[in-house]
């Protein structure tokens, strides 16, 4: 495994992955959960580097049903990858009016989107207001104070009233470096 950048911590049985265990590929996903003659049976996760992660119930390596949740929280259950075939991430109203062409792809369920007062977060139900940690609604009535936890997940993912340029980041030829 060692020579596929991938590792194996857990329960043997006759030289094969089997039990419980955890799995990590050469993505830096990890699978924890059973393993049955060196696959993924029984019930176990994938957790994606990206801090999303997929829990499911797999059979003999193919997952027959599970729940992918993004990492910001958003959660799509086997019904809705039945629905959307687990191939997109659409609004409720794209669902039912279709797609936008290429280049005026909504960034909320709402169109047209709602305009958010300068220095501010729309946090879904609302307007924050990082200064004060103050979540209004969107007919600015207070409805909360923001723990730390809301604080940083709004600031990471949600819209702000502003644009920023945050640079072009190349990446290196691996080939050429070594």
């Amino acid at each position: 495994m060692e020579f596929m950048e991938s590792s194996y911590d857990g329960d043997y049985n006759t030289g094969r992955m089997e039990g419980t265990g955890e799995y990590t590929l050469p993505t830096h996903t990890r699978y924890v959960g059973e393993m049955k003659d060196g696959m993924f049976h029984g019930k176990g996760v994938l957790h994606f580097p990206n801090g999303s992660k997929y829990e499911g119930t797999w059979e003999k390596g193919i997952c027959k049903e599970g729940k992918y949740t993004f990492s910001d929280g958003l959660e799509y259950k086997e019904t809705d990858w039945d629905y959307c075939d687990g191939k997109d991430r659409r609004f409720y109203s794209e669902r039912c009016n279709g797609l936008k062409p290429a280049g005026e792809s909504q960034l909320t369920d709402r169109d047209p989107l709602r305009a958010i007062p300068d220095g501010c977060y729309d946090s879904g139900d609302g307007f924050y207001d990082p200064s004060t940690r103050v979540v209004k609604d969107y007919d600015c009535n207070f409805l909360r104070n923001a723990d730390d936890q809301e604080h940083e997940w709004i600031v990471r993912t949600c819209r702000k009233s502003w644009d920023e340029f945050i640079g072009h980041c190349p990446r290196g030829n691996t080939l050429e470096e070594n």
